[in-house]
């Protein structure tokens, strides 16, 4: 199945007894509207809210980190997903939120996930149907996780990768500027710069001007002057593990090896002061 679904192939398959659709719009920092308002406002017809959030540790100290197995299992089969439900996501612009939830279906070993190339976005542009309700409760479901802990990097790992005994491509989401130390973190008090050795491909430079990804071969010529050739293992990155999901979904759309996630980011990184950093001289 390939990773990503247009409008009107989406369309075509509403009410499927095996789609499960959602809306899974996530705030990124700068940032104000209500997700779950202009959910109300305008969804497509069948369509639930995949809160991000809410599949993520409760009780992490940093922002949406990837929760237990049985956390998920729960969410996910409360949601309505099956090991056998055809999944699609879409954000209301972009590909971000979208990224994130494909990202954690696969991580916890689910594959037949599409988002929906441009969001919703793009299926207002096909003048194609909307719903302004309250979604209809999800029907129970059992899900069975099966973690793919390959896809998954940890503070130590990274370590290990900065000091060169480990060898990975390290591709960092964030623009340029926060890369570079040049732009304040939105957290407040995180010093900028980035992890020594690392990359910086911020994840709207696979995106058109109407924020869908770029056709695979501009992909794999973006991840190539990144470094990536599919020769080494490859490590995602950004802020706190969202925009990072959007250099992943891309791999996949680019036909290269899917990598591994740093979940923590650059917020956990630089939480540690004793942990180097570079910014641009």
């Amino acid at each position: 199945m390939t990773p990503l679904i247009t409008p009107h192939a989406l369309y075509r398959i509403l009410g499927a007894r095996d789609l499960v659709l959602f809306d899974s719009t996530v705030l990124l920092p700068g940032e104000s509207f209500d997700p779950e308002a202009d959910f109300l406002h305008a969804h497509i017809p069948g369509a639930r809210r995949f809160d991000v959030e809410r599949f993520s540790d409760p009780e992490g100290t940093l922002p949406h980190m990837v929760p237990s197995q049985a956390r998920f299992a729960r969410l996910a089969g409360e949601a309505g997903i099956d090991n056998d439900s055809h999944v699609v996501l879409y954000d209301k612009a972009g590909l971000v939120g979208a990224a994130r939830a494909w990202w954690l279906l696969g991580l916890f070993g689910h594959d037949r996930v599409q988002v929906l190339d441009g969001g919703l976005a793009a299926w207002r542009a096909e003048s194609l149907p909307l719903e302004q309700s309250e979604a209809a409760p999800a029907p129970a479901r059992t899900f069975r996780p099966r973690l793919r802990a390959e896809r998954l990097v940890g503070l130590g790992d990274m370590i290990a990768i900065a000091a060169g005994e480990r060898t990975a491509v390290v591709i960092d989401a964030r623009s340029r500027a926060r890369f570079d130390g040049r732009a304040p973190e939105p957290r407040p008090g995180l010093p900028g710069g980035h992890i020594p050795g690392s990359a910086s491909l911020p994840f709207t430079d696979l995106q058109d001007a109407d924020k869908r990804l770029l056709p695979p071969e501009a992909l794999r010529a973006r991840f190539n002057e990144a470094g990536i050739d599919g020769s080494l293992d490859v490590v995602t990155s950004c802020g706190s593990g969202l925009t990072a999901s959007v250099l992943s979904l891309g791999l996949c759309v680019a036909g290269l090896p899917p990598g591994a996630m740093f979940d923590g980011s650059w917020t956990e990184w630089a939480s540690h002061p004793e942990l180097p950093r570079e910014t641009s001289s």
